[in-house]
Parts: C-alpha cells; sequence; structure tokens
C-alpha cells in the first residue's frame, strides 16, 4: 500500500555567502541535487528564490518529505527556516515536477521582484496555505511560458 501523501510549504532566509554568481551555482547546485535524489523519494515540488528568501513546497511520502526537511534544516545555505504547513494533501499539486525552479530567467526575476506588492507575500505573515497558492500559480504560470 503506497504511503499517505503529505505536504511541507516553508519559507527560509538565504544564507549563502558571495555575489549573484556564487548564489547561482549554489542554487544550482541545490536544483541538481532535488533533481537526482527526489524522483527515487516519490517528492514532487517548487522551489521559489526571490531577494534573500527561499519558499519551497514538498510533496510525498511523510518519511521521504520529513528526510529531506530534516537535510534541508542542517542545510548552511538555509537560514530562520519557517514551516508554514506540514499535513496530509489530497494529491499532488507539482506532479510534473522533481523540483521546479522560480527565479532563474530575466522575466523570472522581473516578475519575483515584485511578488511582495503584487501577492501580499511578507515572510513574517504569510500563512501556508497562501505560499502554496503562490508557488502553485507561478509553476503553472512558468511551465506556460516554456511550453
Amino acid at each position: 500500500m503506497p504511503s499517505e501523501l503529505y505536504r511541507c510549504v516553508y519559507y527560509s532566509r538565504n544564507l549563502i555567502a558571495g555575489g549573484p554568481a556564487r548564489i547561482a551555482e549554489e542554487i544550482e547546485s541545490i536544483l541538481g541535487a532535488a533533481r537526482r535524489n527526489n524522483p527515487r523519494l516519490s517528492i514532487t515540488g517548487a522551489l521559489l528564490f526571490n531577494r534573500g528568501l527561499f519558499a519551497q513546497v514538498l510533496e510525498g511520502p511523510c518519511p521521504s518529505v520529513e528526510s529531506l526537511f530534516e537535510k534541508i534544516l542542517r542545510d548552511e545555505r538555509h537560514g530562520d527556516i519557517q514551516v508554514l504547513a506540514f499535513g496530509s494533501a489530497p494529491g499532488r499539486l507539482f506532479s510534473n515536477w522533481s523540483m521546479a525552479f522560480l527565479g532563474r530567467s530575466r522575466e523570472d526575476e522581473n516578475l519575483f521582484g515584485h511578488i511582495g506588492r503584487q501577492t501580499g507575500f511578507s515572510a513574517e505573515r504569510i500563512a501556508g496555505d497562501r505560499l502554496l497558492e503562490i508557488v502553485r500559480n507561478l509553476a503553472y504560470e512558468e511551465e506556460a511560458r516554456a511550453a
């Protein structure tokens, strides 16, 4: 019997030292590891990087999500990690992505640079369901632009 699907929604502060090139290199490292390891763990999700913040949604069997999140907690690139939602989920919202990434292109930078004003995103006061909605909508918009 398959494990029940769980979803974790969190944000963290970027602690990657260095300039834009170093940050881009580390984000590529994060994405590479996620895209290699997540399919084996039955994890899907999306990562948003915006002005010093990471926002991420992880979906998968509870043991896999918990194990991955424990690694994130120990990852020195993340600070002030705040879990906004963790619990069972009725279905996957990111089934097409081992790890979608939002924020790579110049168009994304322009879009995500204004996300706070457009969506009300404030790391200090956003609710898990609202962050999930923002990340999901942006991932679908990104997929449509790439098609």
